[in-house]
């Protein structure tokens, strides 16, 4: 887990959000609300396609195009359960919540050297990116 998590306003916009990545060389941010509970998560990839490709306004709120709601893990997960957590839910990244504090995020990396089992970690890797990215695994090519 990382402990770092990159965080802004729910109310942010996508600009600042993208800003924050660059700055931090981060691939999300975790959306909070007042009390810093996590409200929703942002991709540099939600913002390739769902705002840059579509034309729109880089004003907008972050949260307009983010994942909501958040899918989160806790801090007691053995490893083996975040990776079918994310599995299961088609995610690349895991906010981890320590009761309702954000405590961390689990990122595919972070399962890839966590595990220490190349075999283990190819497969938890295969398996996420197999449920996150469908069409790329399934797209049929030519003619």
């Amino acid at each position: 887990m990382t402990e770092s998590v990159v965080t802004a306003p729910a109310s942010a916009p996508v600009r600042e959000v993208a800003e924050l990545m660059r700055e931090r060389n981060v691939g999300s941010v975790v959306l909070v609300d007042e009390a810093g509970g996590a409200t929703a998560i942002v991709t540099d990839r939600d913002l390739a396609v769902g705002v840059l490709a579509d034309g729109r306004d880089t004003g907008d709120r972050a949260s307009d195009h983010a994942s909501a709601p958040v899918v989160t893990g806790s801090v007691q997960m053995a490893v083996e359960e975040a990776a079918e957590l994310m599995v299961a839910h088609r995610i690349r990244r895991l906010p981890v919540l320590d009761g309702e504090r954000l405590s961390g995020i689990v990122t595919l990396d972070d399962l890839v050297v966590r595990t220490g089992d190349v075999e283990l970690a190819h497969r938890i890797t295969t398996d996420i990116t197999r449920a996150a990215l469908p069409e790329f695994y399934f797209h049929h090519r030519g003619g």
